[in-house]
């Protein structure tokens, strides 16, 4: 069988191994990760951690993966007569990764895949941040839990797992507990007098071989995972986590990897009633080429997450104030602890700076009352952009969120109209996360199109575009007499896909009607209105007439949302 061992092979100590071909001490482990934490001011009380996953079989079922926190002792020597030359202090614990259900039910992700360790100002108290799967082929899914080190110091200090054959539970042990405890680091704390673990009786190293499973398992802070995923078609596989200073406050920033090559930059906010809130700042597609990330360390002295894979390694910045626009509203509504409105741009907040003007709100997000004075006339002063299309043709629009938290709504108003109608994807017209598609143009799509978010109650509006619909019959007259290649009949209105249309769509939005326009403005200039001929500046005073804006009344609907 395999012989799966924790090692200890180099420095001036004794080699030393677990217990070989012990099942009760690991049972086909993964191990994830190792970390020194002391436990007190003593050295000698200093003990390593480990963190892995292995097939366990403490329901008395057939073996499932669970997911394991062990220990040992730095000092550890091993035993006098039992245990030569092997481990003599470690143990284990099982790592609880649930969300519990309605019905009292638990689902587990019992499989450990990447552990970080947050340093705090108390280095015998770090925060501990676990990556969990969903371990079977019933759903795809993945979590992150937190734990204290005082949750898991109280486990390793309770019971021990007792198991009185193969056909019984297992169970609190309840019979005595030899002394030293059975864990216990020589010439610590409470072993001042003892310099070795050859020196600890022969019943101390006994019940250590045959009990290195602690009863109680330890579950997450607050009982329930910090950030779950489930029903996507991805897992996390990586994590770290950098603690950012903020204008209101510390946030712990967690960037997870992702086995699709993505990294999601996440805060986890407090809520008034004792929940959590959730926030994904970003994703970020780190390789072009899907794969699995990992691992991931951060740079503070950079500002750089590193990020590496099978493929190779690469870096992101840790942020990018810029991607959240030019106006203070969404730089206040992004919520990233990186960033603060400075008064002129979204930039990197420095607690050190001490300047009144910077805005910045990552608990509640509020722009109406971080941006007070600042592009209060925004929804007025948005500059009205000109697109042109052609009957039959197809545009697109484009407006992109500045935050991923914001809803997207088009409206319509009409020539000569004064109100504004929203727009649903429906028949020709498809809405995107990066604006609006509309197939087979007609000249009743001509209006003005405005583009705005809502968020936390703050409307805002990104886009305003005036789409002039050119007659195809007209633009064909010119291009035809100027020597250029007619554009195909206009089809039906009503658009009805072929199996080949949605590939020339790609086609059609690569080289867009505005080809088209460019070549006729090109003849219109270098030729002049008089050198055209009669019938060719009847089509042009007919093309012309059609680009003409009309003057229009702008009424905005009522909306609940406040206005900047």
């Amino acid at each position: 069988g395999t012989d799966s061992a924790i090692f200890r092979t180099l420095g001036k100590q004794t080699a030393m191994r677990t217990d070989q071909y012990n099942s009760r001490w690991l049972n086909d482990p993964t191990f994830v990760h190792a970390h020194l934490i002391p436990d007190s001011a003593e050295k000698n009380d200093d003990k390593l951690y480990f963190f892995f996953r292995e097939k366990a079989s403490e329901m008395g079922q057939s073996p499932m993966t669970q997911s394991r926190i062990g220990r040992i002792c730095l000092n550890d020597d091993g035993g006098h007569c039992c245990l030569v030359n092997k481990w003599s202090t470690f143990l284990k614990a099982r790592l609880i990764c649930s969300v519990p259900g309605a019905d009292g039910i638990e689902t587990h992700f019992d499989e450990l895949r990447d552990v970080y360790i947050q340093p705090t100002q108390d280095t015998k108290n770090p925060v501990i941040y676990g990556v969990f799967s969903v371990s079977g082929s019933v759903f795809k899914g993945s979590a992150v839990c937190v734990y204290s080190m005082a949750d898991i110091r109280m486990v390793f200090n309770g019971p021990f797992a007792h198991k009185e054959g193969p056909n019984y539970q297992w169970v609190a042990y309840q019979g005595k507990i030899p002394y030293p405890r059975p864990g216990t680091c020589p010439g610590g704390t409470f072993t001042p007098n003892m310099k070795s673990t050859k020196d600890y009786p022969d019943e101390v190293i006994n019940f250590m071989r045959n009990h290195p499973t602690m009863f109680n398992a330890i579950y997450p802070v607050h009982k329930r995972p910090l950030v779950v995923r489930t029903n996507v078609d991805y897992e996390f596989t990586t994590i770290a986590v950098d603690q950012v200073r903020a204008a209101d406050g510390s946030y712990e920033v967690l960037f997870l990897g992702t086995d699709r090559g993505t990294v999601q930059k996440v805060i986890v906010l407090p809520r008034d009633d004792l929940q959590t809130e959730e926030l994904v700042l970003e994703e970020v597609e780190v390789f072009k080429v899907p794969t699995s990330i990992t691992t991931m360390k951060i740079s503070s002295k950079r500002q750089q997450l590193y990020v590496g894979s099978v493929l190779g390694v690469t870096h992101l910045a840790l942020h990018r104030c810029d991607v959240y626009g030019e106006v203070c509203a969404d730089c206040c509504l992004a919520r990233d602890p990186y960033c603060a409105w400075d008064g002129k741009s979204c930039s990197r907040y420095s607690a050190s700076q001490k300047r009144r003007s910077r805005r910045q709100d990552v608990k509640y997000g509020n722009p109406i009352r971080q941006c007070r004075g600042y592009n209060s006339n925004n929804n007025k002063n948005t500059l009205e952009t000109v697109q042109y299309g052609v009957e039959g043709s197809t545009t697109f629009l484009e407006c992109q969120a500045r935050s991923p938290h914001v809803s997207l709504k088009w409206h319509l108003m009409k020539e000569n109209g004064d109100r504004r109608k929203e727009i649903r994807s429906e028949g020709r017209i498809l809405k995107t996360d990066q604006g609006l598609l509309i197939r087979s143009l007609q000249s009743s799509d001509s209006g003005i199109y405005h583009c705005t978010s809502t968020e936390k109650n703050f409307k805002h509006t990104l886009v305003k575009l005036q789409l002039v619909v050119l007659s195809s019959r007209t633009v064909n007259n010119v291009l035809v007499e100027t020597g250029s290649p007619a554009l195909p009949p206009l089809q039906s209105s009503a658009w009805t896909p072929s199996a080949g249309q949605y590939k020339d769509l790609l086609t059609i939005l690569s080289q867009p009607e505005m080809g088209l326009i460019n070549q006729y403005c090109k003849d219109y200039w270098q030729h002049g209105d008089g050198n055209l001929g009669e019938s060719k500046a009847k089509s042009m005073k007919e093309l012309k007439e059609e680009k003409k804006p009309r003057n229009r009344r702008h009424h905005d609907d009522q909306t609940n949302p406040a206005e900047t």
